[in-house]
């Protein structure tokens, strides 16, 4: 066999490979990108918690904290610190006494129920935690939420 012969075949392996990875790859974003998630308002909650306990526990560790309740579906009572509207989201933002907050994102259905909600109103909300961290510019602890229906 020739050298050429050799090259060739090479060069043939490497392009199958190179398209076998790209449909692999594409597969891999279809997947992701078309992802459904359930309705969060008829999901269970794993856990129920104060907001202000929640952040404690977040200042506590936030490492053991994100491993507890990151990606979960929690319900979360509190009561509402700041309302923050934009043109076609609102989120509504608790806050404890040194400035940590929870933060939370809703879901496109229940905008017109949270453009309701005011400033010092207590509310339970459901939502899916994406985790925690600390500031060290800010000095705080924040928490955010996505996916966040209210809990009627």
């Amino acid at each position: 066999m020739s050298a050429d012969e050799t090259k060739k075949g090479w060069l043939k392996k490497i392009l199958i490979a190179a398209i076998l990875l790209l449909l692999v790859g594409a597969g891999a974003a279809w997947y992701f990108f078309t992802q459904k998630f359930e309705d969060t308002a008829s999901t269970k909650a794993e856990y129920t918690v104060n907001a202000l306990d929640l952040i404690s526990e977040f200042k506590k560790s936030d490492s053991a904290a994100n491993k507890k309740y990151s990606e979960k579906i929690i319900t979360v009572n509190g009561k509402i610190t700041s309302v923050e509207s934009a043109d076609t989201t609102v989120n509504l933002k608790i806050t404890n006494p040194e400035g940590s907050y929870i933060i939370f994102a809703f879901q496109q259905k229940d905008l017109a129920d949270v453009k309701k909600i005011k400033e010092g109103d207590s509310v339970s909300i459901k939502g899916s935690c994406s985790g925690g961290s600390y500031s060290e510019i800010l000095e705080t602890e924040y928490i955010t939420f996505k996916r966040c229906s209210l809990n009627k």
